[in-house]
């Protein structure tokens, strides 16, 4: 017969194992959390040296505030912390790390060393460790700050250790978790050493462009804009990256709440709204994102590793999200004084008499994705020989002097501008252009309706007639004449100009379950994209239309005006862009 269960409490080596299973998922889980207390220490220079994919080593020396004798055999302790005293504290954490769980666990798994010293003492000491045995205990001389070494990492876990990855696999997440934090604290100079070998060496930077410089090629921070909003609650900042900066994952894609590196569902939703009608589903623009906020309206105790955090207000969070990035993606937001030729000091005034017009600006790194030559205040001129030179007068067109030259193949206009030359492609260069004009009208509550030659009477199931009922003020709003009939019917007698051509039944149930599904202003915003972004890509012209020299120079002012000349509502590509810059170095011209 089976004997009963008997209830009964757990060593503390057994319970160090277990918690490690929570905190110590892999090498990168121990580097993040030694990383984190290094920067909670104050530390301004933060070394990382890795053998083996962290297998062998993973050791972290800092120069923070260290520990004494007492505080770093404490240290040790399960559920020791300096960060919190109190419940209360745990409502209002500026930290990074909190539980006091880190250093226990890690110990339990691994042969462990801390050396550490504070500064008011001549020498340090070092604890060693080997699967939670206390081993030794001893003074010595070491620099101000802590290291700590973790060899051997799951050695007496013989099943855990079975299953890390190859030592590539490891190193990779190794390698993006130090990004993430350089990327965090960019105040802070930190180095990583994979086998012996330099693989990152950053200074202190100061500023965030600076170490986004420092971690990517030089034309990466030429396609990034920079983010600045703030309201009563949050404030954001960072930087968002162009259409052409997107990829097939969010791995360039960062979240910071109040300095800490974090992830929740309710960011990424407003990331992929703010760029729902910039970029084709499935691809993910860059975006560095700093939120800063109250401790209390965000929970960071929501997942063992703290890679997941809860807001206590997440709608709001996610309306001030999505304004910062609209805010930012929009040209008209940006000021035209930063425009100006530093160099010669001209005056950027409207009010200046001068028929010379600003020399041309010309960006501090050459590239082919990003044109901020072409954001220049100068004017779209008709076709006209080499030889000509630049017009002299100003207009309010975005292009810096552009000439066209003609189409080619029948698909593609090419324009001459004053540093290189750009591809054209006029379906999605009209389907922008169309979809802005549709959206300003959207905004502005003053959309087209188009009559039906004769009114149509539907009548709808009746969970879908309640949904209609209840947003029948909005879906006026987007240009349905859609009154009711009596019951589960209504009457349709005029649709929206972009969408005339749908099935009137279709279209309503659809936009109102949308609503419904969405909330009325989510769901409006989202739907009024879409349906417009289709309804340009069904008016565009089609890429076999042969223009004419008229259409093409009004195609080229009309999509100068938009606030994203750069992609079509699909997210295709509108221009491309090569410098002469670029031929030059193609054809080894020195």
């Amino acid at each position: 017969m089976k004997s009963k269960p008997v209830i009964q409490l757990l060593p503390d080596q057994v319970i160090n194992k277990i918690a490690a299973g929570e905190v110590v998922e892999r090498p990168a889980s121990v580097m993040k959390e030694l990383f984190e207390n290094a920067l909670d220490a104050g530390a301004t220079q933060v070394d990382v040296e890795i053998i083996r994919g962290g297998r062998q080593l993973i050791a972290i020396t800092d120069n923070g505030c260290g520990m004494d004798h007492d505080q770093a055999l404490l240290s040790i302790e399960r559920h020791a912390t300096s960060k919190i005293r109190s419940e209360a504290d745990i409502e209002n954490i500026h930290t990074l790390g909190f539980r006091g769980e880190a250093l226990s666990s890690i110990s339990s798994v691994s042969r462990f060393t801390l050396i550490t010293r504070i500064k008011e003492n001549l020498s340090g000491t070092e604890v060693q460790i080997a699967g939670g045995k206390l081993l030794s205990v001893e003074d010595i001389g070491c620099p101000v700050g802590t290291r700590i070494e973790i060899r051997n990492l799951f050695f007496n876990v013989p099943a855990r250790r079975k299953f890390l990855r190859a030592e590539q696999t490891e190193l990779s997440h190794i390698r993006q978790l130090f990004l993430v934090h350089a990327l965090a604290h960019p105040t802070v100079g930190m180095s990583l050493k994979v086998d012996e070998r330099i693989v990152y060496q950053l200074p202190l930077a100061g500023k965030m462009e600076d170490r986004i410089s420092e971690l990517y090629n030089t034309g990466f921070l030429e396609q990034l804009l920079p983010l600045d909003y703030s309201d009563s609650e949050y404030t954001i900042t960072g930087f968002a990256g162009l259409p052409q900066t997107g990829r097939k994952d969010r791995q360039d894609q960062y979240i910071f709440i109040n300095g800490r590196p974090a992830a929740a569902p309710v960011v990424y939703h407003a990331l992929n709204e703010a760029y729902h009608a910039l970029i084709t589903k499935g691809r993910f623009p860059a975006v560095f994102l700093f939120i800063e906020m109250e401790p209390s309206l965000v929970d960071v105790n929501v997942h063992p590793t703290k890679k997941e955090v809860r807001f206590r207000r997440p709608n709001q969070l996610r309306d001030a999200i999505v304004a910062a990035l609209q805010k930012a993606l929009s040209f008209d937001s940006i000021n035209p004084e930063s425009f100006c030729d530093l160099e010669e000091q001209r005056p950027c005034s409207p009010n200046v008499e001068n028929n010379t017009p600003p020399a041309p600006v010309r960006p501090t790194f050459e590239t082919q994705k990003k044109m901020d030559e072409l954001l220049v205040k100068s004017e779209v001129i008709k076709p006209s020989s080499p030889q000509e030179n630049p017009p002299t007068q100003a207009s309010t067109s975005p292009w810096g002097w552009c000439r066209i030259i003609g189409q080619m193949g029948g698909n593609y206009v090419v324009l001459e501008t004053e540093d290189g030359f750009v591809l054209m492609e006029p379906r999605a260069a009209h389907e922008r252009v169309l979809f802005e004009k549709f959206m300003a009208a959207a905004h502005k509550h003053t959309l087209q309706k188009q009559g039906l030659l004769a009114p149509e009477t539907i009548e709808l199931l009746p969970s879908d007639a309640q949904t209609v009922r209840d947003h029948l003020d909005v879906l006026q709003e987007l240009g349905f004449g859609v009154s009711e009939f009596g019951g589960d019917t209504f009457i349709i007698d005029a649709l929206p100009i972009y969408v005339q051509d749908g099935p009137a039944e279709l279209l309503l149930v659809e936009i109102a379950r949308e609503l419904e599904r969405s909330g009325k202003k989510c769901g409006t915003r989202e739907l009024i994209q879409e349906k417009i972004a289709q309804a340009a890509c069904q008016t565009a012209v089609r890429i076999k239309d042969q223009l004419t020299e008229l259409e093409i120079e009004a195609l080229v002012d009309d999509l100068a005006k938009t606030e994203m000349p750069y992609t079509s509502p699909r997210g295709r590509p509108t221009l491309i862009y090569t410098s002469f810059t670029e031929l030059d170095r193609k054809f080894s011209r020195d």
